[in-house]
């Protein structure tokens, strides 16, 4: 089961988007895929689920709940995890509650539990895209810890830029310290025009650094904003999409496929 994580410290550069859009991609092509939201803020969560994020239950605050006051009647990984009105697409939804577990969470050193959770689900699911917050917390951490790879979004921008060498570093330690099976799958150009110079100069810097930058390029569109609001992965709501065409071949290239239409 392919465990993929969304990673960036840096705060809108488009994590939830690319979590739920690749799932999305691969739902799609007919796998069976799960996302798993850790960010506080359940962007993802909202993205698929749209309004009924708000009742669904049980959630990832459930979830900690139970890790944190154990129990011989303790629920299940599966019991966690919701339809979404996708085919093929399953989600852990978040709560803003979480945010409150984080402190008793890392002094009981509960950084392995998500992985143990995952592992329940090997040959539920064929691909798992998980959703991190934009700081390296407990979560984040369970999340590089739970995951065989990992994706890290850039927003075409200097700040961005001059910190992913220090992201890129901490993900090695990270690999090297918890989690042997952890490796960068590459660096995805997100928000990119390509008509400005200074994108193509950005990309061209991190590129010269030997950094392994993904060859897919996603533009920026006002249709991710319409996506968000009618909480519809672009696959869904415009399958032929420019950008949605640009993850679909985002996708093709992380799988190593030759790039299958969606129409």
């Amino acid at each position: 089961m392919l465990r993929r994580v969304v990673f960036n410290q840096k705060g809108g550069v488009g994590k939830s988007t690319i979590t739920v859009n690749l799932a999305a991609v691969a739902a799609a092509q007919g796998k069976r895929v799960l996302i798993v939201d850790l960010d506080p803020q359940g962007n993802s969560s909202h993205y698929v689920l749209g309004a009924a994020a708000y009742e669904c239950t049980p959630t990832l605050a459930d979830f900690f709940d139970q890790v944190l006051n154990f129990s011989l009647y303790a629920k299940g990984a599966a019991e966690f995890i919701h339809p979404t009105p996708f085919k093929n697409l399953f989600i852990m939804p978040s709560h803003p509650s979480i945010a409150e577990q984080q402190v008793k969470l890392e002094s009981r050193y509960k950084i392995y539990k998500l992985r143990e959770t995952l592992a329940e689900l090997t040959g539920q699911f064929d691909e798992v895209y998980i959703d991190t917050p934009p700081a390296l917390n407990f979560f984040t951490l369970s999340a590089l810890i739970a995951a065989s790879g990992c994706l890290i979004p850039f927003d075409c921008d200097t700040f961005s830029r001059d910190a992913l060498l220090g992201l890129i570093a901490r993900v090695e330690e990270i690999r090297q310290d918890h989690n042997s099976e952890l490796k960068i799958e590459g660096i995805i150009v997100n928000q990119y025009q390509s008509r400005a110079s200074l994108p193509q100069r950005l990309v061209q810097d991190l590129e010269a650094q030997g950094l392994p930058v993904l060859q897919a390029r996603l533009s920026s569109s006002v249709k991710v904003r319409e996506s968000h609001d009618q909480a519809m992965p672009l696959i869904a709501l415009d399958a032929k999409h420019k950008l949605s065409q640009e993850f679909c071949h985002l996708y093709a290239e992380l799988s190593g496929d030759v790039l299958v239409s969606i129409s």
